[in-house]
């Protein structure tokens, strides 16, 4: 089930960091005050959305019985760490201990962003499979 479970959620997590996310989003998720805030907590929220629509379908078209607050936890998970990692604040603060001055200057920062992202999945979809 880990597999399938991954995939759903990765899926999931690419429509909403691609079609589903506004410019507004985008634009405005890492900014201070409540517009910042505002757009970051609505961005995560349809991640939340999308994710748990993928793993309805899995549940339906697969078979699966998943257990619902585990499910609810995962979901949790997946909102708050995307809304953590897309404040960028972490990912500016690997890239400087990591000594990737150039790679940042790059277009670095969304690759790390990225990886930050499918590793929450990751332990979302081996905490739901156990």
């Amino acid at each position: 089930m880990f597999p399938e479970v991954l995939f759903l959620l990765y899926v999931g997590h690419l429509l909403a960091d691609y079609p589903f996310q506004t410019d507004h989003q985008a634009a405005h998720k890492a900014d201070p005050g409540r517009t910042g805030w505002t757009a970051n907590a609505s961005h995560a929220a349809v991640h939340v959305l999308a994710c748990a629509a993928l793993l309805g379908l899995g549940a339906l078209v697969l078979g699966w019985r998943l257990p619902i607050l585990p499910t609810l936890a995962v979901l949790v998970w997946i909102g708050t760490t995307h809304a953590v990692i897309d404040r960028r604040r972490l990912v500016t603060a690997w890239m400087q201990w990591a000594r990737q001055p150039g790679f940042a200057a790059h277009g670095g920062a969304a690759h790390v962003d990225q990886t930050a992202h499918i590793l929450a999945l990751t332990l979302a979809a081996l905490f739901l499979a156990a």
